[in-house]
């Protein structure tokens, strides 16, 4: 049985009261591992070290920080396979992925975030007058914490805490309770790099410990990835203390083909690239309303099928697997809970369904929920407005651009969106039109660091980047 612990203070210690969580691995149903169940105790620990060791590390230069973010960077490359394979464990997000993608990808992010210490202490002047001058300078805000998710742990772990540091304040991280090994393996590896206190890992429930650190004055800034609910929750809970919130929160994001698109290349883009395979659809850009021009409708099914039935669901540790399983039997019940509402508000199944045993009988006991797709031409569906979180999409016939455009834009979500289409004009157009904080055209999924990724509506708002995490201060200098 794997024990970890948190990272207060530069310190690895269990939680306060002694008390434990189990972490089980999705793939089997079995508990592989157990993590601190940390409470208030240990959230004021957490803000007290943080805030001790603000002052030397917010005065270090930047290029200081910097060889600090580098060493971490080096952190990731060593220990890449480990931290993919605790993740994989943990969460059931393939190993192809973790190892692949996610730690590669996370090692270049700190190094990004490394070059980018000098934006955070860049100012501006403005020359106000005779004997007048004018100028800014960004400060960092002071303690910042970090909510993230289970689907991702060490990728939403480094977008937050990169940028966090590297502005100069010091950090809370608060992972999500069904997987966190892998982020508290990490503040293990991290304890003897970064100067005590400068970066400091809780786990533990978000009523708990979440809560507790969220209401403490000494926190002056608030990063989330995860649901809208919780945003709403940390947003009430924060304002009594104004603190300023970054939130990237749900979607039910639309994936729009049009009859003049390449279709194959559309039909990746809807499925293996967007919903289907890496995560089980566990992804909150998720493409999980297909918009489909009448005209190409069945041509585009078919090719949707042909993908969906070529995925292969097997232990995610194996190399050959291309999806796995849902995170948790709270996620599983949730996903499997619209299978039966989709039936019931007459959406169509068009293939998909399968769970659990049935999927991985060899795996009988994990959380398995095979692709499946509905079709409906009635948006209003729940299946079609309510984020499910799993590999369960929904199949939507239009007719005109102006249709799918409303159809697309009828979402409490906005955070991403797909189109695909040959026509540069009509590119441009639904680029500016689509209530949505990402657009891709042609392409699904990317998020290249030098860009910004957040959202709008409930999807939140800001978006983790170095000035996100600054301050602006004017000052005004008469001689």
């Amino acid at each position: 049985m794997n024990e970890y612990r948190n990272l207060i203070g530069g310190r690895l210690v269990a939680a306060a009261d002694g008390r434990t969580l189990d972490s089980v691995n999705p793939a089997t149903g079995e508990v592989w591992a157990r993590v601190p169940a940390s409470g208030r105790a240990d959230a004021e620990a957490a803000v007290a070290a943080a805030r001790e060791a603000f002052p030397k590390w917010s005065a270090l230069p930047a290029l200081g920080r910097a060889h600090f973010l580098r060493e971490v960077a080096g952190v990731f490359a060593a220990h890449a396979e480990e931290l993919a394979r605790i993740e994989t464990t943990d969460n059931g997000r393939i190993l192809r992925d973790t190892l692949k993608k996610d730690l590669p990808g996370m090692t270049h992010l700190w190094q990004i975030a490394a070059g980018q210490v000098l934006d955070a202490v860049k100012g501006e002047t403005v020359i106000l007058g005779p004997g007048s001058l004018g100028l800014t300078r960004r400060e960092p805000y002071g303690v910042a914490l970090c909510i993230i998710p289970w689907n991702s742990p060490i990728s939403t772990f480094s977008a937050k805490a990169a940028y966090a540091l590297a502005a100069g304040n010091t950090v809370i991280v608060k992972p999500a309770e069904q997987a966190c090994a892998s982020v508290l393996r990490l503040g293990e590896l991290l304890a003897g790099v970064l100067p005590p206190g400068v970066l400091n890992i809780v786990s533990g429930l978000g009523e708990d410990v979440g809560d507790p650190l969220v209401r403490h004055r000494g926190v002056n800034k608030i990063s989330l990835t995860g649901s809208t609910q919780t945003g709403q929750a940390i947003t009430r809970a924060s304002a009594d203390h104004l603190k300023p919130l970054t939130f990237e929160l749900g979607g039910k994001s639309p994936n729009i083909v049009f009859p003049d698109a390449d279709l194959d290349a559309a039909a990746q883009g809807v499925t293996v690239n967007s919903i289907y395979t890496g995560n089980a659809g566990q992804v909150c850009v998720a493409g999980s309303r297909i918009l489909i021009h009448r005209s190409v409708w069945d041509e585009m099914i078919e090719r949707i099928t042909s993908i969906a039935a070529r995925v292969r669901l097997a232990d995610p540790l194996d190399m050959a697997t291309t999806m796995g399983p849902i995170v948790s039997e709270g996620q599983y019940e949730r996903v499997t809970s619209y299978l039966d509402i989709a039936e019931k508000e007459g959406a169509e199944l068009v293939f998909g369904g399968q769970t659990g045993a049935d999927v991985v009988p060899s795996m009988p006991d994990g959380y398995w929920v095979a692709p499946t797709l509905f079709a409906t031409s009635d948006n209003a569906l729940r299946v079609c407005q309510e984020e499910i979180f799993g590999p369960v999409a929904v199949a939507i016939p239009f007719d005109t651009d102006d249709e799918a455009l409303a159809v697309s834009n009828d979402s409490s979500y906005g955070l991403a969106a797909g189109v695909w289409t040959r026509d540069l004009g009509r590119a441009h157009r639904f680029v500016r039109d689509l209530q949505s904080g990402t657009v891709w055209v042609n392409t699904f999924r990317q998020m290249p660091p030098g860009l910004p990724f957040g959202g709008v509506k409930d999807s939140g708002y800001g978006h983790d980047a170095v000035l996100e995490y600054t301050r602006e201060k004017a000052a005004i200098i008469q001689t």
